[in-house]
């Protein structure tokens, strides 16, 4: 891979994941959305990975009318690289998923490699009380689903925003995943430098033990050379010692409330800020340099934060 003299913080402040009723601190609303992200690009992230949700609910929206309320905010308040998911919420139609995207034209948007199981039933059997009335079923649907990236999906997806100038977060749940993405670099459908993100400790995906990462490096390191930069994020409890491994080992680190609801065994994080800090003053004791947004953008080749399409 290509070591990263300067680590990037990418920060992923709301997903489509955790539901409001698990934390107050959820970024829930357009207003709550860019105070999150401002606060993560403050405390150090060079990106900043994005969802939406509707404002009334907090169930994960594809809307570009939601999105068009935080993006140009965030844009005019911070530095950082704005990155647009294009997995969505669980259930959306590939249209519903690349609509934001397309509309927003980013620096990056996440693409997910493989369809996969992706089960989070179980965070419903610890709540005994719902806010919303979406959230228990959203939850408990997951028993029974798929999330849904077949080859043409992918395709689809790289081609209609690779020709906008965009770049992909290369979200890898499984060593498949990567012969997935070698398949569409050696056919040049997309180019190097790769922005590899491992994930690790969703259930149906690779599971969170440290060989499991250091077989996921060297599985990308034969089949992409230097032609990429890994990142790492893991679920839960996982979150740290994870991408604390990434930057030791010299890829990059992601950390955010999609990601992790906590600071600390027991602890709820008050904000994602609170999570890019923590693990900023990590990299800092280990010696490990940060990115600025304007070097992530240099070593990922963006078209830069003025070429985007709000």
């Amino acid at each position: 891979m290509r070591k990263a003299n300067k680590v990037i913080i990418t920060c992923a402040v709301t997903g489509s994941i955790h539901t409001p009723t698990m934390s107050p601190y959820l970024p829930v609303t357009p207003d709550d959305i860019t105070r999150d992200a401002i606060g993560a690009a403050e405390a150090g992230a060079a990106m900043i990975h994005l969802h939406a949700r509707d404002p009334e609910t907090g169930k994960p929206s594809p809307s570009p009318d939601v999105f068009k309320q935080f993006l140009p905010r965030i844009k005019q308040q911070t530095a950082a690289i704005l990155n647009i998911s294009t997995g969505g919420g669980l259930g959306m139609t590939l249209d519903e998923r690349l609509a934001a995207a397309k509309w927003a034209q980013p620096e990056v948007a996440s693409m997910n490699m493989g369809s996969m199981n992706f089960n989070i039933s179980g965070a419903a059997a610890k709540i005994r009380e719902f806010k919303f009335d979406w959230e228990r079923p959203y939850l408990e649907s997951t028993t029974d689903f798929i999330l849904s990236n077949t080859f043409k999906q992918i395709e689809r997806g790289m081609s209609e925003l690779g020709d906008l100038g965009t770049r992909f977060e290369f979200e890898c749940y499984d060593a498949s995943h990567l012969y997935t993405l070698s398949h569409f670099a050696e056919r040049g459908i997309v180019k190097p430098p790769f922005f590899i993100q491992c994930i690790f400790g969703i259930l149906g995906g690779v599971g969170a033990d440290p060989e499991n990462l250091m077989h996921m490096k060297s599985t990308a390191d034969r089949l992409f050379g230097t032609d990429y930069y890994l990142s790492v994020l893991a679920a839960g409890r996982h979150q740290l010692p994870f991408v604390t491994l990434s930057a030791i080992l010299g890829g990059n680190v992601r950390v955010g409330l999609e990601d992790s609801l906590y600071a600390g065994k027991g602890k709820l994080a008050t904000s994602s800020a609170e999570q890019v800090t923590k693990i900023r003053r990590i990299l800092d004791e280990l010696s490990i340099d940060i990115a600025s947004p304007e070097e992530a953008r240099s070593m990922l080749q963006t078209k830069g934060g003025n070429n985007v399409g709000f």
